[in-house]
Parts: structure tokens; C-alpha cells; sequence
């Protein structure tokens, strides 16, 4: 199905987006759309499930949520209403720890902990729009995951609410153990979230 095309309206809000016709998958991005279609890859799908997996078995008794995409994370600006927010994301993994942002339509406001798994579609959005964007926010852990290169890019919040140089992790033939700064004691097998 077209994403919808609405004569002189720009930006577009969340309430643009509620109306719009069942099965339209897309990102707002401070107004623009962004189209989600087709479907991600089988090995993009491999690997979100066993990296959301890992940290869902060491939530099973934590205040903290996990969630997959589809799954809206509404970033407003200030006191933006709901309906005039203009940025409305799918990240491929959110964690949220304050269950004050979850609602019956997804999170409002900056999960905890996001990881995009790049594609050739996504790769420059999820490594420049989102960056930007996820930092302006203030989610404090953000993952770039890339498939091909089996690499993990990790982005960090400091105190100064900018992300620090990141850090990078390759998942190639050896037991590659990451730990989440924003959820103490989770390892994460990289071999695992990797294997083919």
C-alpha cells in the first residue's frame, strides 16, 4: 500500500499517522515519512530475535520492559500534545525501565536502551537521522547492529547528553561477551546474536 500523500501538509504529526490506512508501516522523523516496507530480511529477523532473547530472559525479573518492533516510541518535543508529536520511531529493540512512558499505544518519550539492526535501506537513517535524534532525546544506550559485518556499534550518553566515541565490538568466530551499561549485569553472546 502507498505511503499517504497529503497535499501541502508538512510536517506530519502522530495524528496524521493514527488515521492513516491499516498496514502502512513508516517512521516520522521530525515531520518527514519515512518508509518501513518491505518486510526486513530473514537474517535482520534472525538476529533482532536472538539479541531480544538474551536480554528478555534477564528481564523476566526486572522493573524493565523489552519490546520489538512493530512498537511506536513517540519522541515529542517539551509539552508537545500526543497528536502534534512529530517524530514517531520503530526501533528494531526498546527497553524501557520507567513504566511512566508506556501506554496502551507503545513509549512516550526515550527508551533506556534502542538497537537498529541496519539494512541497505535503513543503514544511513539508522547511523545519522537516528543517531542524532536518540542523543537529542536522551536514550542513554544505543545500538547499531550490522549484519554483514557482524560489528556492534555502541553509542553511550554522557553527563553532557551527548554520545561519546563509540565503541565497537566484532562477533566473528570468538565469544564476544558485551555488558550493557544501562542494564548492569547483562552479558550479551555476540557469537550467538551472530550465528548463521
Amino acid at each position: 500500500m502507498p505511503l499517504p500523500v497529503l497535499k501541502n501538509k508538512k510536517p506530519y504529526t502522530y495524528g496524521d499517522y493514527l488515521n492513516w490506512p491499516y498496514g502502512i508501516r513508516c517512521e516520522l522523523i521530525e515531520g518527514e515519512i519515512y518508509d518501513m516496507s518491505p518486510a526486513p530480511l530473514r537474517r535482520h529477523q534472525q538476529i533482532s530475535m536472538e539479541l531480544a532473547r538474551q536480554i528478555a530472559n534477564f528481564l523476566s525479573d526486572k522493573q524493565c520492559e523489552i519490546y520489538a518492533t512493530p512498537f511506536d516510541v513517540r519522541l515529542p518535543e517539551k509539552d508537545e500534545a500526543d497528536s502534534e508529536t512529530t517524530t514517531v520511531v520503530q526501533p528494531d529493540i526498546s527497553v524501557i525501565c520507567d513504566p511512566a512512558k508506556l501506554d496502551e499505544r507503545g513509549c512516550k518519550g526515550a527508551p533506556d536502551f534502542i538497537a537498529e539492526i541496519l539494512s541497505p535501506s535503513t543503514a544511513a537513517k539508522d547511523q545519522i537521522q537516528k543517531t542524532a535524534l536518540y542523543e537529542k532525546h536522551g536514550v542513554r544506550e544505543y545500538w547499531l547492529i550490522h549484519p554483514i559485518d557482524k560489528l556492534l556499534t555502541v553509542r553511550l550518553l554522557g553527563a553532557d547528553g551527548k554520545y561519546g566515541i563509540p565503541a565497537i565490538y566484532e562477533g566473528k568466530g570468538t565469544r564476544a561477551i558485551t555488558v550493557l551499561p544501562v542494564l548492569p549485569e547483562l552479558e550479551i553472546d555476540l557469537d550467538a546474536v551472530f550465528r548463521e
